[in-house]
């Protein structure tokens, strides 16, 4: 199995390489799984043998932005264009990021993606029955919504959001988890597939009003609502509400909902977004 590192890991090590130290007890994977690391002259060894030298680690660790693969003891930075943008994997202290052409796809500032999906989630309150999450990206909040839900159905558009997760040991369990079922294709075009009065829940996270202003229109919200069983409920992600764009964005997105036909619309602030009552 391919080792993935950032600087979060390999800081330890040349801490360790400093103090003198045979060994660091130390992280792969991005945090996901503990070892013990040799430290020599030459580098710092893996428990299969693999010494990663000195330059490589170097290489990683002066990246506060990238991810790298382990590969025959090189570091290949984890990023892949598509459609004109760079889609890349950013470290935080917990689970990462994604990165499209430098946006964050998560809130890190006093918060990490983790937390970020929680609150999202809690939003909801009790999730039970089939989940839709309309925007896979690495996954968070299908594996989050997956812990209650009998069926998660997530939709995922970009190829290169999908490479990503692929290697994100954060997402592996958005491929493994039998209640969740994964989608390729627009979500304005395959809602459309989904029967009426199918889910509980929607989280609906889509990318920014600027490149999917489509997944904002009334026409979509009005699908949002079909598929919707009464009484359910739907998070909207939008984008910080104090802001003037994050502001501008949620009063129209709130004026749509309502014309669509959702019963009652919230502010969540805390959550960055609004909750929609069917």
């Amino acid at each position: 199995m391919d080792i993935i590192l950032s600087n979060v890991q390999t800081q330890p090590l040349f801490e360790g390489r400093q103090k003198g130290l045979a060994t660091v007890q130390g992280m792969i994977d991005l945090g996901c799984l503990e070892i013990e690391w040799t430290i020599s002259p030459e580098g710092a060894g893996l428990p299969d043998g693999c010494v990663l030298s000195w330059e490589v680690l170097t290489k990683i660790n002066t990246s506060v932005t990238g991810c790298f693969i382990i590969k025959d003891g090189y570091a290949d930075k984890i990023q892949q264009y598509s459609n004109g943008r760079l889609y890349s994997l950013m470290p935080t202290q917990s689970a990462p990021t994604m990165l499209v052409s430098g946006v964050l796809m998560h809130r890190i500032k006093g918060t990490d993606p983790l937390k970020d999906t929680h609150e999202k989630i809690k939003t909801l309150g009790m999730i039970q029955g089939r989940v839709l999450d309309t925007a896979t990206g690495l996954g968070y909040t299908a594996q989050a919504a997956a812990n209650f839900a009998t069926r998660v159905d997530t939709i995922e558009i970009e190829p290169a959001a999908t490479a990503m997760a692929h290697l994100n040991p954060w997402s592996r369990s958005l491929f493994e988890t039998p209640v969740i079922h994964r989608h390729i294709g627009d979500s304005f075009t395959l809602i459309k597939n989904f029967n009426s009065c199918l889910f509980n829940c929607i989280i609906h996270d889509p990318p920014v009003f600027s490149t999917a202003g489509h997944l904002y229109s009334s026409e979509f919200y009005r699908e949002l609502l079909r598929v919707l069983q009464k009484n359910g409920r739907l998070f909207h992600y939008i984008g910080n509400p104090k802001s003037k764009s994050g502001a501008r964005v949620t009063r129209g997105v709130i004026r749509r909902l309502q014309e669509a036909g959702f019963a009652r619309v919230i502010k969540k602030e805390r959550a960055f977004g609004v909750l929609a009552f069917n």
